[in-house]
């Protein structure tokens, strides 16, 4: 992860035009940055840059050298349409703002998502429609402030709901309609329930955030987020099997200790971000779509077969310590071999590394198995999603070897305090296209823009107090970070073992507590009730 930016994008000058481009790449980065476009085209040939291996030096230490001197494209993008403020992204079209997406179009803010269409702040989701600032969603249509939902339509603040409709702060339902707060209604009641909340009013949307935050606490928890697996562990997981240790996958088989990897993957390990119909995949960041049988690589796609130790390789096969070729097969450090040639260093450079391992600034010792050094990232530490899920500080970043990126210190010229828009959406005139605003957290600036208002007015929601990186913040917060602990079920018969929660069916321990313990990514003393599989099925189904 901490050779994978994101969602930061620099402004940085073309190092073949010398125009001002945006890059996932700031200036002060060590490596050459040409325009994605012209780094796609057959205008230059990274094969230009090859060498012979030299077995008086480490091997890093050479694949270093090669990795700084073959540019890289200014952004992880392809077939994108009107989209170019987008990062680690392909087939999008009128997208803003989007990051590690796919198949999208007329969205904005949405992170780590597939198949979103008119959805804005967004995060970790599939096939959605018309929906706000919700994570973890799937195959819904108009949701808000909704987490861990699949098949819903028209729900608002509710958690770990299916197939629901029309339904409001509610918590682990299936099949509902016209529900608040876990109550039935007719549908007239719940229509007109709805308008008396006034849900395009900040203030009275904030009231209700709180008193819905109370509510989803006083029900029970699965010990794991997870739909529709067999034989799986971790957290996140969804339509999977014979899993060990994953979190946020989608549709993999047989693999461990893989996070944030979708649709297809088969008997990996290690494999971190994207996949798409891969299989074999070991220590691999940012890789995916039909590759099979990677180890040790970094941002290689679409269709690479055989690689090692290689990075921005795309439809390629047999490379070995290669940076940025596209549809070449036997290379090494960039250098053509025939068949034959090219299985026999290979052997040869393996035994190398095992004999003259490459030691890095820390002592630490790299041989043949082990991915990059942390100092080969080309991303400040800070920068990159691994500062997302295990922060570090400046000191901690740079003793482990990582670089780091102080932040610039760019004022803008704000034209309105958040605290100062207009409480309700019917009050926004046109004319806040042309403000600045400065966010209520972190007091930096951010703008609306035109399909954004169009947005919130169409469904009556209130302008935005946080820019959009606060937005992000705040909304991830409803999902635990990737740690497990040991913990036994807190359902003690009757009710729950702090007696908030009170059991709607009898469980198959009867009245005796439950003898089941799990891992799970819920600590020991966070305020939620947290119910083994058995407990939890027995009080949603």
């Amino acid at each position: 992860m901490s050779f994978y930016n994101q969602s930061n994008l620099f402004r940085r000058k073309d190092d073949i035009t010398g125009k001002e481009i945006f890059s996932e790449f700031p200036p002060e980065a060590p490596n050459k940055v040409y325009e994605k476009d012209y780094w796609w085209s057959d205008a230059w040939d990274a094969m230009e840059y090859g060498k012979e291996y030299d077995f008086s030096r480490p091997f890093f230490e050479q694949f270093r050298e090669l990795m700084l001197a073959v540019p890289w494209p200014s952004r992880n993008v392809s077939n994108i349409i009107n989209s170019d403020y987008s990062n680690q992204a392909g087939d999008l079209k009128n997208c803003y703002l989007c990051f590690n997406i796919s198949a999208s179009e007329d969205s904005a803010y949405v992170i780590d998502a597939a198949y979103q269409k008119n959805c804005y702040d967004v995060t970790t989701s599939m096939y959605d429609e018309l929906s706000y600032d919700s994570m973890a969603i799937r195959n819904c249509y108009q949701m808000a402030f909704s987490y861990f939902c699949e098949k819903c339509r028209d729900v608002w603040f509710s958690r770990d709901c299916a197939g629901c409709s029309n339904c409001f702060g509610c918590v682990n339902l299936r099949n509902k309609q016209y529900h608040i707060f876990n109550k039935p209604y007719t549908k007239e009641a719940y229509e007109e329930e709805i308008k008396r909340f006034d849900l395009g009013s900040w203030s009275a949307l904030s009231r209700i955030k709180k008193e819905v935050e109370k509510f989803l606490l006083r029900s029970p928890r699965k010990f794991m987020t997870s739909w529709r697996n067999a034989n799986v562990s971790g957290d996140m997981i969804a339509y999977s099997k014979n899993l060990r240790h994953c979190y946020n996958v989608v549709e993999v088989e047989d693999s461990a200790y893989c996070q944030d990897i979708v649709l297809g993957v088969k008997d990996s390990y290690d494999f971190t971000i994207w996949g798409e119909k891969c299989e074999l995949m070991y220590e691999v960041s940012g890789s995916g779509r039909n590759c099979r049988n990677l180890k040790f690589t970094v941002d290689c796609w679409p269709a690479d077969r055989d690689v090692e130790y290689s990075v921005r390789s795309a439809s390629s096969s047999n490379l070995f310590g290669c940076v940025g070729l596209r549809s070449k097969s036997y290379c090494i450090l960039n250098k053509q071999y025939s068949e034959d040639e090219y299985f026999a260093l290979r052997d040869k450079i393996v035994k190398h590394m095992n004999d003259a391992p490459y030691i890095n600034a820390q002592g630490r010792t790299y041989r043949y198995g082990e991915f990059f050094p942390p100092s080969f990232s080309l991303h400040a530490y800070n920068s990159t999603l691994a500062h997302d899920f295990f922060p570090l500080s400046k000191d901690e970043a740079v003793k482990k070897g990582y670089l780091w990126r102080d932040p610039e210190m760019r004022e803008y010229q704000t034209t309105l305090d958040a605290k100062d828009l207009p409480d309700h959406i019917r009050d926004v005139s046109d004319s806040i296209l042309k403000e600045v605003v400065k966010c209520g957290s972190c007091l930096k600036a951010y703008r609306i823009i035109p399909t954004e208002l169009e947005f919130y007015r169409k469904r009556s929601l209130p302008l935005p107090r946080l820019c959009v990186n606060c937005r992000f913040r705040e909304r991830v917060k409803h999902r635990n970070p990737p740690r497990f602990y040991k913990r036994k079920c807190q359902c003690a018969g009757a009710k729950s073992d702090n007696g908030v929660y009170v059991n709607q069916t009898t469980h198959f321990h009867n009245a005796g507590h439950c003898p089941n313990e799990f891992e799970t990514s819920y600590l020991p003393d966070r305020p939620e009730i947290v119910y083994c599989e058995q407990c939890y099925q027995a009080e949603v189904v």
